[in-house]
């Protein structure tokens, strides 16, 4: 069911949403008749083996780390929304960065965009290149680096974008492009965690890999760890396939069950998003007590016309430096009453985080520094709640780190 073509609906000037992303959500991969209840919803299959009618002879289950009827409802439904043939489901998103790379071997490089998420920073630098894998970083953001960057035995780029936590946004056409110039067998990876299926399709951008921390947007509702991925070529699917099942990270049908119900409401979900996370940024960007907003729906935004181009809106991270010093931005944190301080990101409920303490501790402090990763950094996951309430919240919290300034002052 699933279409690359686009309808003529619009979000705040960017380009048109996916035609039929809805109904492919709500029905792709859901047929009732696949069921002997008829059910509507998938039923949860927590079996964990199949009988058989003769020895190798079964209905397409045998084990369910090889395949369940619950996750086989999740992974067509993905796949549809991703534009993609093929999807898998893994344990997190981290089990699908270290699936991926399992497809390699020693000595094969991994080109990675050098502004990523922590997780992904420290697997590569502490796990890859530990047992063999020569990795290597540079800022894709500046295709002339990337050219430069790639080498002989370059088989993955990896892409992160929007980046986390600076949200610079990369050309993935233009990046792919370049890549499989060099060579065709480049394996070209995006992380589509920060955007979902519902604002951005890496495939059909020239990617050869679409993956997902599935725990924030595409699930949404903070209660499910899940990674996710999708494909288009065969052999890729065929290895991926092969390595879910032998390196065996798979997700529990209960997790397959909450994600596959959180897609129903994507796209309802990312357009409020989107509508809060502009409210939050303009109110940001218009307040004398922050010193930066970085957020890609702003026309101040370096790759603002990037993003409309590749996207059809954005999700509800932001990020801002707010005046002062760490004890600043502390006390605004340790003020906020409705936003959570807490990690994570992309479910309904507001979050806020610091990320040079939190999500990045594990990354170099020298290489923080060089990605302005500061300690006056503060990430925002906007959430659904109504837009007023977000933004007094965060007026409020503002007000009491300026009191902090004010009083640090007269100490001084």
């Amino acid at each position: 069911m699933a279409s690359d073509s686009s309808s003529s609906k619009c979000l705040a000037g960017f380009c048109p949403e996916f035609r039929s992303f809805a109904t492919d959500a709500i029905h792709a991969g859901q047929e009732p008749e696949q069921w002997s209840s008829m059910a509507v919803v998938p039923p949860i299959s927590l079996s964990t083996t199949f009988k058989q009618f003769s020895p190798g002879n079964h209905a397409g289950f045998e084990y369910s780390r090889s395949g369940n009827p619950t996750r086989n409802c999740l992974e067509k439904a993905v796949a549809a929304l991703d534009g993609a043939q093929h999807c898998i489901s893994l344990a997190s998103g981290l089990a699908a960065t270290m699936t991926i790379v399992h497809m390699l071997k020693a000595g094969d490089g991994i080109l990675c965009m050098n502004d990523v998420y922590g997780g992904t920073n420290r697997y590569f630098k502490r796990i890859a290149a530990e047992i063999g894998y020569d990795v290597s970083f540079a800022d894709f953001s500046k295709l002339d680096v990337l050219k430069a960057a790639l080498k002989p035995n370059t088989k993955l780029l990896w892409i992160e974008t929007p980046t986390n936590p600076t949200m610079k946004v990369l050309d993935i056409k233009a990046c792919s492009e370049i890549t499989h110039e060099y060579n065709k067998d480049i394996i070209v990876v995006v992380d589509n965690t920060f955007m979902s299926a519902y604002f951005q399709r890496p495939l059909a951008l020239g990617a050869d890999i679409c993956m997902y921390s599935a725990t924030k947007y595409m699930n949404g509702h903070s209660d499910v760890v899940m990674g996710l991925i999708s494909v288009n070529h065969m052999g890729l699917y065929e290895k991926l396939k092969y390595l879910q099942n032998a390196l065996g990270a798979v997700p529990s049908p209960f997790d397959c069950y909450l994600c596959n119900r959180g897609l129903k409401t994507l796209h309802l979900r990312m357009k409020q998003h989107f509508r809060n996370a502009l409210a939050v940024a303009k109110f940001l960007e218009a307040d004398p007590r922050v010193d930066k907003v970085i957020f890609p729906g702003l026309p101040s935004h370096p790759q603002y016309e990037l993003m409309k181009r590749q996207c059809s809106g954005c999700p509800g991270m932001i990020t801002f430096y707010i005046k002062g010093k760490l004890e600043h931005a502390t006390s605004f944190l340790s003020n906020l009453k409705l936003f959570a301080l807490a990690e994570s990101l992309g479910g309904y409920e507001s979050l806020a985080e610091h990320p040079a303490i939190m999500t990045h501790a594990s990354v170099p402090e020298e290489q923080r520094r060089e990605l302005g990763i500061t300690d006056t950094l503060i990430r925002l996951s906007v959430g659904l709640e109504d837009e007023e309430d977000i933004i007094a919240d965060l007026d409020q919290a503002l007000g009491a780190a300026q009191k902090f300034t004010l009083v640090d002052a007269g100490k001084k």
